[in-house]
């Protein structure tokens, strides 16, 4: 027997939950061609896996390696902790763009900046399977994006052609490649949106074989209500629903996933097929829009920052922020000026604050933090990047031994060097899955090792509709990772986030090697997946 690579003597968790199993893996044109002792077999390339477990490769569930695969397309910060598919799209996608959108892109790039060349969510998929990515990729619509392509960003419902054109974009999307439709509903524009709009959207996405994934309309205050609102999403539309990143935010709200598990496992049990992912930290990432209504940022950046400028408004955003009561996601009430960190801003002349608390800005600056919120934003003319201490990680544990939750960073995926070193990040970009294989199966025993990788490979690329992903078993992709369970650790803090785990051996991307030997090799054999296609077929 002849093969490409031959991977010998590795612990085999192939996916499926079941007890490991030590054999060889054969490999030839990309997919996994034999499993069993295939000692007497020759390759191009021999893999001593002998003391390492072997597993399908890591599924991102939500990734925001967008910008970054763009930049670069090594997926560095991913790569080394095992993942090989990156799914981008949450609420906002790359596609479809209108020239209006395209220019405010452009307005609103950071540090890491690209040209704007494409209009149609296929068209974007196109391009970056040509520039070459390290990892693979898949792609929900968002629904902002489509609702922002025909209203803008208006507070208002759609009438009724306008709702047609929406339709169909999210239709054409799902034609070019989207794994599904998708929403972030605590942010403008995206929660002018009512249900009835989302139904039928998702319809589209339904009807030809999507999902719904949404960063529901609450996480804190108003999360129950949030949660029943995807539920009737999934029912109402005939369609799998995942919740993004679930948690309950702010200290009031702890109690609440008790029965926030309940209600999902109700649904599931009712047999709507409703689901989640998660992150291993209890501080979330996102910018200061987080911390101010949604009525303010109405018409996009510009008028956001125009507002903040006028003090009758001013002192309106300001007493809503200071408000207990809300009728919208008020991140600064949760976590407090003292849980907010800065990580991220486009002027250079304020990259200087990035690593302190917005309660220590206040001070330095002798004024009120939620005033001086409102003036960073003006100051750096962005949304500017934040952390904020939300969670706790009694519920955090709770979620993770639910047999239905899968995991995403919610992160990009840098490299420690160039243009990533301008602002800091969220460790989770850099160990969010290390820090499961680390610290909740090695040390804490939360979960059992093949559980965990059943949870990061098999049952995402199920929930996503990929097939032939996310086992080792014959006729399968060959996208692999090896590992030393023992010597796996997360090296990224929320002091010094740009630092790569260790502890992932070998990684393997459509049967080539993108880390070897701990080292990344340059090669970019990523494809863009699509949903309910094969392997070999690619956007």
């Amino acid at each position: 027997m002849q093969f490409d690579t031959l991977i010998m003597g590795g612990t085999i968790y192939d996916g499926s939950g079941g007890e490991p199993y030590v054999a060889d893996i054969g490999l030839r044109s990309g997919i996994i061609v034999d499993v069993g002792n295939l000692k007497y077999a020759d390759a191009t390339l021999k893999i001593d896996a002998r003391g390492l477990s072997v597993a399908p490769g890591f599924i991102n569930m939500l990734s925001h390696a967008t910008r970054a695969l763009l930049h670069d397309g090594l997926s560095e910060g991913n790569i080394y902790q095992g993942v090989t598919l990156e799914v981008i799209g949450e609420g906002v996608s790359m596609g479809p763009i209108n020239d209006q959108m395209a220019k405010e892109m452009a307005d609103e790039q950071t540090d890491i900046k690209f040209t704007i060349n494409w209009r149609s969510l296929g068209e974007f998929l196109n391009r970056l399977q040509l520039k070459g990515v390290s990892t693979n990729v898949a792609s929900f619509v968002g629904a902002t994006t489509v609702r922002e392509y025909v209203l803008g960003q208006e507070d208002r419902k759609p009438d009724e052609r306008e709702l047609s054109m929406m339709r169909n974009l999210v239709s054409l999307a799902m034609s070019e490649g989207a794994v599904g439709l998708s929403s972030a509903l605590i942010y403008a524009p995206a929660c002018f949106a009512d249900t009835d709009e989302l139904v039928a959207l998702a319809e589209e996405a339904s009807k030809r074989g999507g999902i719904y994934a949404s960063h529901i309309r609450s996480e804190g205050d108003n999360l129950l209500e949030g949660v029943r609102e995807l539920i009737s999403i999934c029912q109402r539309a005939r369609i799998p629903s995942e919740i993004y990143h679930l948690k309950a935010a702010g200290q009031r709200n702890w109690s609440k996933m008790d029965e926030v598990i309940v209600e999902l496992e109700r649904a599931r049990a009712a047999g709507h097929r409703v689901s989640a992912d998660m992150y291993l930290y209890t501080r979330a990432q996102t910018g200061l829009d987080a911390a101010m209504p949604t009525w303010v940022q109405e018409g996009g950046l510009n008028q956001w920052i125009k507002r903040l400028q006028e003090p009758e408004t001013r002192a309106r955003v300001k007493q809503e922020m200071l408000s207990e009561a809300s009728n919208w996601e008020n991140g600064y009430m949760h976590a407090g000026p003292e849980g907010i960190l800065l990580v991220g801003f486009k002027s250079d002349a304020l990259k200087p604050l990035i690593g302190k608390t917005l309660k220590e800005i206040a001070d330095a600056r002798g004024k009120d933090p939620a005033d001086v919120a409102m003036d960073l934003v003006i100051e750096d003319g962005s949304r500017v990047d934040t952390v904020y201490s939300w969670m706790s990680e009694e519920n955090l544990v709770k979620q993770l031994k639910l047999p239905w939750i899968t995991f995403g960073s919610d992160g990009s995926s840098m490299s420690p060097s160039g243009e990533y070193l301008k602002s800091q990040t969220h460790p989770r970009a850099y160990g969010n899955f290390t820090r499961l294989l680390e610290k909740y199966v090695r040390n804490e025993r939360v979960l059992s090792l093949p559980e965990a990788i059943r949870r990061l490979t098999a049952l995402p690329a199920a929930n996503l509709g990929l097939l032939f992903r996310g086992k080792i078993d014959q006729g399968y992709a060959a996208d692999i990772v090896m590992f030393d369970l023992q010597k796996v650790h997360e090296n990224a803090t929320f002091e010094n986030a740009h630092q790569l785990s260790e502890g992932i051996v070998h990684v393997l991307v459509n049967g080539v090697p993108v880390l070897q030997n701990g080292k990344h090799t340059g090669n970019k054999p990523g494809l863009v997946l699509r949903r309910r296609m094969s392997h070999r077929m690619i956007c």
